[in-house]
């Protein structure tokens, strides 16, 4: 089954941001995604939620998500609309975390190479990701299928769930 692309604004953030920075202690009160959405990257960016638009892409550099292991942090990213983060490394903990939560992550080494305000459009099923600002094309290695599927159900909950009640 081919996979829609994921195009999108790039907004950048360097290395070693830490589910502090995605979302902050203070905030981990509730576990509503739409209230944490509200604060996601406040402490690295104060103005981050209300410059991007849903389907915009974060772009980082290496360790992406090190830090506390908390769920929050992905299901942050995508309550606000982040369509998919692209980093050369992910902390192993956000890696699950991310997958489980039904958000798309891309280990791209050259990420450094992609610009806050770039366009760019990830095919999943290629394992590229396309600067339409600079027509430059990067190969990652594609997510593995059984990691597409929890993807596509919106995370393990969801897959889990229609596991269980037969659908696919």
């Amino acid at each position: 089954m081919q996979k829609a692309n994921i195009n999108g604004k790039v907004w950048t953030f360097g290395k070693d941001i830490d589910t502090d920075l995605i979302i902050a202690a203070r905030y981990l009160n509730t576990s509503v995604p739409e209230e944490l959405a509200k604060h996601v990257m406040e402490d690295a960016d104060p103005e981050f939620v209300s410059k991007m638009s849903a389907g915009d892409l974060i772009v980082a550099g290496e360790n992406f998500g090190c830090g506390s292991s908390r769920e929050h942090a992905p299901i942050a990213l995508k309550a606000a609309g982040v369509a998919a983060v692209i980093a050369p490394t992910f902390a192993r903990i956000f890696y699950r975390n991310a997958f489980n939560m039904g958000l798309p992550i891309f280990e791209l080494a050259e990420s450094s190479e992609i610009n806050e305000g770039d366009e760019v459009t990830v095919n999943m099923d290629a394992g590229t990701v396309t600067n339409n600002t600079t027509n430059k094309t990067y190969s990652f290695t594609p997510i593995p299928a059984f990691m597409q599927e929890l993807i596509d159900a919106g995370g393990l909950m969801n897959f889990a769930k229609n596991e269980i009640e037969g659908k696919k």
